[in-house]
């Protein structure tokens, strides 16, 4: 098994290596609106510090953005009220319409070089959490599913990560966010700090895309189910702590919309963003033909499989998870936009918190009994 491990840890360095030569030559020019607009909110943050949060169209007074949208071809280059990304809102300002995070994390690096550091940064997390779960595996079988899951999601950060600058940071904080929800019910269920920093993590990701609030949906379902079933003062601390964390960590989207739109709660989107969910069968149809269908259908086979097998630990984790799938899933399909990576990062949160909590789960819990008997007891108990 040591050198299946070893194996298994050679393929995730080989591709983070791979991906690192790659992402040494990406053009940071490359005509997608996106990437114009997150590098415009980098551009605010190191020219005005954190006063970068304010986006409005006024403070473009050095023509940064029409340098950019002029080196992609743009054809309306030179008049900023016709700026990808941008939307109005009142007293007559035009915002960036993305929330901060990811144009912050941008910042940090020198301009001109700014997209592959992040992306460098990000893949390292994701290595070295690959890397602990082959480690961490004691069977034969555990060392096959982290280190299959460890090349997988290494090779994600390639693509479809690619693809929108605030996936990487957010498959990074997937990553963390599953160990720490494994530790927090396998390992300490009451700890309280645990529950808080998922809670942070989960609240930051908010800061990258607006729609990675729903990957909250599935704790808040446990802990609030938890807190009603129990009424006890330890699940109602856990769950107010849970969402003190999570609205600190979300914070810099709520101050930007203040600031963008005029109230925390007021969205800079506009357009099909903001549109009523509908299910719509051209979107259907494009999820169904696209590599996503795959990796959600291995989350929520993943998912069934420790509802019906799991115990302890293991099983609070997958209800945590039938919940988060069962809200994004719903949210994404009804969306009536469509992306290549919209429901990746809740499957790799899946995954994570999954896989994590399988190879934290002690070998004798699952070598007591046979396979035919540990289901039968999980029957047994069923209402």
């Amino acid at each position: 098994m040591k050198s299946l491990k070893i194996t298994f840890g050679l393929i995730c360095l080989a591709i983070l290596a791979s991906n690192i030569v790659t992402m040494s030559r990406w053009n940071e020019a490359r005509g997608v609106y996106d990437d114009i607009c997150y590098l415009r909110q980098a551009h605010l943050f190191q020219r005005f510090g954190l006063g970068g949060i304010d986006t409005d169209i006024s403070r473009n007074d050095d023509h940064f953005l029409e340098g950019k949208l002029k080196e992609i071809e743009f054809p309306d280059w030179n008049t900023q009220r016709m700026a990808p990304c941008h939307t109005s809102q009142p007293d007559n300002k035009f915002v960036l319409q993305y929330p901060p995070g990811t144009g912050f994390l941008l910042a940090l690096f020198p301009e001109g070089h700014q997209v592959a550091p992040l992306y460098v940064f990000a893949n390292l997390i994701v290595c070295v959490l690959a890397l602990l779960g082959i480690l961490a595996a004691r069977t034969l079988p555990l060392t096959v599913g982290a280190g299959s899951l460890g090349a997988l999601a290494s090779y994600l950060m390639i693509n479809p990560a690619k693809a929108s600058y605030s996936i990487a940071p957010t498959m990074a904080l997937c990553a963390i966010a599953g160990l720490l929800t494994a530790l927090w019910l396998v390992k300490a269920k009451r700890n309280l700090w645990l529950v808080m920093s998922i809670g942070l993590l989960l609240g930051l990701s908010v800061n990258f895309r607006l729609s990675n609030l729903f990957l909250v949906s599935g704790y808040v379902l446990y802990l609030g189910i938890s807190f009603l079933r129990t009424r006890k003062l330890a699940e109602f601390v856990q769950s107010s702590g849970f969402g003190v964390a999570f609205v600190i960590g979300m914070a810099p989207t709520l101050i930007a919309n203040a600031i963008n739109a005029g109230s925390p709660f007021t969205t800079t989107y506009g357009g099909a963003d903001v549109s009523a969910p509908e299910f719509n069968v051209s979107v259907l149809g494009q999820y169904l033909g696209d590599p996503q269908l795959g990796l959600t259908a291995l989350a929520i086979g993943s998912t069934a499989w420790q509802l019906r097998m799991g115990e302890g630990g293991v099983r609070q984790v997958a209800l945590i998870a039938a919940g988060n799938l069962l809200v994004n899933l719903v949210f994404f399909l009804s969306h009536p936009v469509f992306t290549p990576y919209y429901v990746v990062p809740i499957a790799m949160l899946t995954l994570w918190s999954l896989s994590f909590a399988e190879l934290m789960q002690p070998v004798e819990a699952s070598q007591e009994a046979p396979l035919c008997e540990r289901a039968a007891s999980v029957g047994a108990l069923s209402p």
